[in-house]
């Protein structure tokens, strides 16, 4: 008894050198973005293979999570609670960087002085026809075509409906649920095994993927466009610190340096790509290593993912005053807000999917202010700059909103956090699942997947 007491000899953790490659791979891909820009962009198709490997596993990963933490519930309610505390927080937290950015946007007249060419005309109706999207089609967008077709064609609403049916499918059957829920869990750690081995790829992406975005803006093209681009990450770094930070610590008791250090590898990572959709996966097994329990992850973060884009706000904001102010027609305080309002909305249909800010924006002018249209070129040649400070604020946004919903449903065990942030208890980066992996203590003793531990 007393050998199994003392502390299991955890394996080497070989990762940091995978971290240090991808550092080392970015720096790379800068210089040969600048020193070979042909070179360069022919890389691309490197940063898209990964992100799309990384893809490739995030209907897997949502399904095996939202299934477990929904079947294991006993109670319905339980599962309801945590998902209406997720939708209000959400909708009041994008409420509030629309206002950041109002305010930003209006100090900083950001655009003004500049002047669109011929060339950029027509990039706006290009980018408006291909995310145009009626509410009507989002909802009927929400149900897949057959019960597997969610999974096969990556569509996160649609993984997020099938799993929920199929969670309080099992939850109703009780015991006879237990073999499959058991059998889900095995698939789990199978998902999250294939993620770690997709991830050593990560340098050859980060290094691709980097290339190209050098390669095809080069210096020139940002000089002019230098005033939006500090304005908008100065936003998104305030609205974490000054917004997130002190909502984390005053209904949490959490502070915010200690979880964005947590995610260290992952911010890194979504910079590397300037996709969010590269750390989502690590982002729930995280979450539920850091002891929030399975039913609050399984809910919250696939559900923020649509529906929780602070950092997607903020940029629809800064956007459309900055080229409002380029074409020399400043939107009025009336307008900005009835404008912003609706892209809000917009934007939910559009989660996930690569250049749906820039869509987004781009509909929302057409519908609002058609003369404007054209002023989205503008913003073309730097939107991939902007998008990994929209990915960044989007993934910081939803960790906090996590661990948030996680304090105020008691669905975290805060001895865990305590040893997770003080280095004690680390993150499983072999496999992404360990023994405790999600156990907050205040889970359900009846819960299926504690019992095959």
């Amino acid at each position: 008894m007393a050998r199994k007491d003392a502390a299991p000899a955890r394996r080497r953790d070989r990762t940091h050198y995978l971290y240090l490659a991808v550092i080392v791979a970015v720096v790379a891909g800068i210089v040969v973005g600048f020193a070979a820009p042909d070179l360069g962009k022919a890389l691309k198709p490197l940063g898209t293979g990964f992100v799309n490997l990384i893809k490739m596993m995030i209907s897997p990963v949502i399904f095996c999570t939202i299934v477990l933490g929904v079947g294991g519930v006993r109670k319905a309610a339980k599962v309801g609670k945590v998902g209406g505390l997720a939708l209000v927080y959400f909708l009041i937290m994008s409420l509030v960087a629309l206002v950041i950015g109002l305010l930003v946007g209006n100090v900083l007249h950001p655009g003004e002085g500049l002047h669109i060419t011929e060339a950029l005309r027509g990039q706006g109706a290009a980018q408006a026809g291909e995310g145009a999207e009626s509410t009507t089609d989002f909802l009927l967008g929400i149900i897949p075509h057959t019960l597997v077709s969610s999974l096969t064609e990556g569509e996160v609403l649609q993984t997020l409906l099938v799993a929920l049916l199929a969670g309080f499918a099992l939850q109703a059957m009780g015991d006879k649920g237990a073999p499959i829920l058991r059998g889900i869990e095995h698939l789990q750690r199978l998902v999250f095994k294939m993620l770690a081995m997709v991830m050593w790829a990560a340098p050859v992406g980060a290094f691709g993927a980097i290339a190209a975005v050098v390669g095809a803006t080069g210096v020139q093209a940002l000089k002019g466009l230098a005033v939006i681009m500090f304005g908008f990450y100065v936003t998104c770094l305030l609205f974490v610190f000054l917004v997130l930070g002190p909502v984390l610590w005053m209904f949490a008791r959490v502070n915010i340096f200690s979880l964005l250090r947590y995610l260290g590898r992952e911010f890194l990572l979504i910079v590397s790509t300037s996709s969010s959709e590269a750390a989502l996966p690590r982002l729930i097994a995280k979450m539920e290593h850091l002891g929030v329990s399975k039913p609050v992850v399984g809910i919250t973060v696939p559900t923020g993912y649509s529906f929780n884009l602070d950092g997607t706000m903020i940029y629809l904001t800064m956007a459309s005053l900055f080229i409002a102010s380029a074409l020399g027609a400043p939107l009025s305080l009336g307008e900005q807000v009835g404008l912003l309002l609706f892209m809000m909305i917009a934007s939910k249909g559009a989660a996930g999917v690569s250049g749906a800010g820039l869509a987004t924006l781009a509909g929302g002018l057409q519908s609002h202010r058609p003369e404007l249209l054209d002023g989205v070129g503008l913003i073309v040649g730097i939107d991939r700059f902007m998008s990994e400070a929209r990915a960044l604020t989007n993934f910081a946004g939803n960790a906090v909103a996590t661990v948030l919903i996680g304090a105020w449903t008691k669905e975290i065990d805060r001895d865990r956090m305590k040893q997770v942030f003080a280095g004690r208890e680390p993150f499983d980066e072999q496999s992404f699942v360990d023994d405790g992996h999600g156990g907050g203590q205040q889970q359900e003793p009846d819960k299926v997947t504690a019992a095959a531990n």
